[in-house]
Parts: C-alpha cells; structure tokens; sequence
C-alpha cells in the first residue's frame, strides 16, 4: 500500500498510509477499536476502493482489474474475518473445503483429507461431520481459520484470530502461524491479542488518527518514545485515544 487514503461518509479512515508486507514474515497492525485495522484487509482484499494511492500484490495494481481478474488475484489469498461467516446448511468438513470443492481441482477425497488435516490443526477433527449450530462460538472460529488454510494460500490474512479460543487453541494457532511463515508465506494479523502478536509478530504497525505512526520490531516499538504508543501501553488517566467527554476514539 502506497499514500493510500480511504474515507467513509466523510470521516478520514486512512491518509498516505503505506504498509509493505515481507515474504515469510508475520507483520501485526496495532491501534485501537476503530481505528481501520481491519479496513486495511478489506482494502487489500479489494472489496473496497481506496480514495487514493496505489495497492499492489506482487507488483500487480489492483485498481481498475475487472472481477476476473481480482478473483484470480483473490485465489492467493485466504481471510479469516472475527465473525468467522460458516455457512450454516454444511458440515464442519464441507465448510473447511468450501473453497477447493468450488475450484474443482481436487477429488471429494482428497478435499475431505485436507480438511481433516486442517481441523487438526486447530483441534477440531473430531467436529468434521457436525453443523456450525452445534458449535461453540470459539469453536466455529476454529472452524474458519481451518477453512482459510484448507487451499495453502500465499498470504493469509488474520482478524483477532485468538478470540473466543481456549489456551490450547491459542497455542495451536500461534505454531500454525509460525510454521506458515517457515514455508514462505505471508501472514498479516490484526488482533488486541498482545501477548499472540509478540509471540509471532516479527514487525508492527501502529496507525493513529489515520495516519501510520510506527513501523518496525517489537523491540524498536517497545523502546518509541512516542506518545500515541507509551499511552497504548500504559494508558493514563488522560488517554490520547479518548474524547473529553469519554467516548473512545473510532
């Protein structure tokens, strides 16, 4: 992303935000709720169009590509939205394999294999033949991580991907990322999960009011002398990212 600027009903969400993602590594996007974490996702997934700026994926522009096009650009990417969206009508399994049943590359049993292996993964092979209403909410969010992964995608895009999962889902996602990154792809995660991005995240950015207000390691955003990442860390009684009335800055 390149001086990107994107606005909604005349609220700035973005202004000349660049972001550049490294082949095998894991960079987290930190700020607070509201803030257009997940915006930037969606920006680069192309359901929405910036004001302006450049967005590329390995060099190619997706500004201007027809639907064709951006599809097969989409094909090397997977997302994993906070809500999970399973479709209720399939199993655990057909959900996993959604994606590699529609592109018809691959038998029924070897879609069913690798969406075994993926439910394992997240802890979940013994659920394969159950429906999301049988499901808890940490549950299903297993579910859709597995699905993301289940087409071995270049980059994988990550929305609060802890949330709702116990200690040993935490701890399996967090190897999984880790072993993503071993084989060359990409991952991009948004989360207020701290202690997770620590645990994979080789580079952070920090966004704050629109604009990009770090880049770098943990180490460099740990030592930053910024204001708008001291208060992140350590709030005070007069945050920067609340208005005098209270209310939370979005």
């Amino acid at each position: 992303m390149e001086k990107v600027c994107y606005s909604v009903g005349g609220r700035r969400i973005l202004r000349d935000f660049d972001l550049h993602l490294e082949m095998g590594v894991n960079r987290t996007i930190l700020g607070v709720s509201g803030v257009g974490k997940t915006t930037i996702l969606k920006l680069l997934l192309g359901l929405l169009q910036p004001d302006s700026g450049r967005i590329t994926i390995n060099g190619e522009a997706l500004a201007g590509l027809p639907d064709r096009e951006l599809a097969r650009v989409r094909q090397r990417i997977a997302i994993v939205f906070q809500g999970g969206a399973l479709f209720d009508s399939m199993t655990v399994g057909e959900n996993v394999g959604y994606r590699l049943f529609e592109e018809g590359k691959l038998s029924e049993r070897e879609i069913e294999r690798i969406a075994l292996e993926k439910l394992s993964f997240v802890g979940l092979e013994h659920a394969i033949d159950l429906y999301p209403a049988e499901l808890s909410g940490g549950m299903k969010k297993r579910v859709a991580i597995a699905r993301a992964l289940a087409a071995e995608p270049d980059y994988i895009f990550f929305d609060e991907p802890t949330t709702g999962l116990d200690p040993i889902g935490v701890y399996n996602i967090r190897n999984l990322m880790l072993r993503l990154q071993e084989q060359g792809q990409t991952t991009l995660m948004v989360t207020h999960d701290l202690e997770t991005a620590f645990a994979v995240s080789q580079r952070f950015s920090f966004i704050h009011q629109a604009h990009l207000v770090f880049e770098g390691t943990r180490e460099e955003m740990m030592a930053s002398q910024q204001p708008e990442i001291r208060e992140f860390f350590e709030p005070g009684e007069r945050s920067l990212f609340t208005y005098n009335n209270g209310e939370q800055e979005t």
